[in-house]
């Protein structure tokens, strides 16, 4: 049995968090939160909740850090749906479409290129475009329901099946998911570049 003070938390999670966080902060924040976890949690409450503990903390990290961005794609996809269900319903959603795959398009790509350039990693961006895709996918849903227990009138129900339908409304936010992460992964990759751009300057 692995005495707790040479105890680790799962590698993975330790990886994941050593993603979220800039190259100077790391082995500050990862040793704080290992000695936390091997002096006061692992001895008191053993492994398994141990490691539970861990994850909570790692979870913190995650939506501290990409919760805005995921908070603004989901106001531009609730946004896209009142003005298809409620505001002006019309028969063309054309335009519409065109400019929230934009936007959406433009938000991954700025949480990859951010995340890499903050963590000079990629992967980091990559999995900021999963995080954020899950974030949004989760507030549009609970709004989108909010929404849907206020308004539900024949004519609203109506505008609705006309735009695409409730299935689309709610599995939509999730579809968008993977492609948004490939997004996010092309802006990672920009963005590590110009990290290391930028240093390769200064150390000039």
């Amino acid at each position: 049995m692995t005495p707790p003070s040479q105890a680790r938390p799962p590698a993975w999670a330790e990886a994941t968090l050593a993603l979220l966080l800039a190259p100077a902060d790391r082995e500050s924040v990862t040793g704080d939160l290992l000695e936390e976890y091997r002096d006061s949690i692992r001895g008191a409450r053993g492994r398994w909740l141990a490691d539970a503990w861990y994850l909570r903390q790692l979870a913190g990290f995650i939506v501290r850090t990409w919760a805005i961005w995921g908070a603004v794609l989901a106001a531009s996809v609730v946004g896209r749906y009142t003005v298809d269900w409620w505001l002006s319903p019309t028969d063309t959603f054309y335009a519409r479409s065109v400019v929230s795959t934009a936007f959406a398009a433009s938000v991954f790509f700025g949480v990859g290129l951010w995340s890499a350039w903050r963590s000079q990693s990629v992967r980091a961006g990559a999995l900021a475009g999963i995080t954020t895709g899950a974030i949004s996918a989760v507030l549009v849903n609970i709004v989108s329901l909010v929404l849907l227990a206020i308004w539900h009138d024949p004519h609203t129900m109506t505008v609705i099946r006309a735009s695409g339908g409730l299935d689309e409304a709610f599995t939509l936010p999730l579809l968008i998911i993977l492609p948004g992460t490939m997004c996010a992964a092309f802006g990672a990759v920009v963005g590590k570049t110009l990290a290391w751009s930028r240093g390769s300057r200064l150390g000039e």
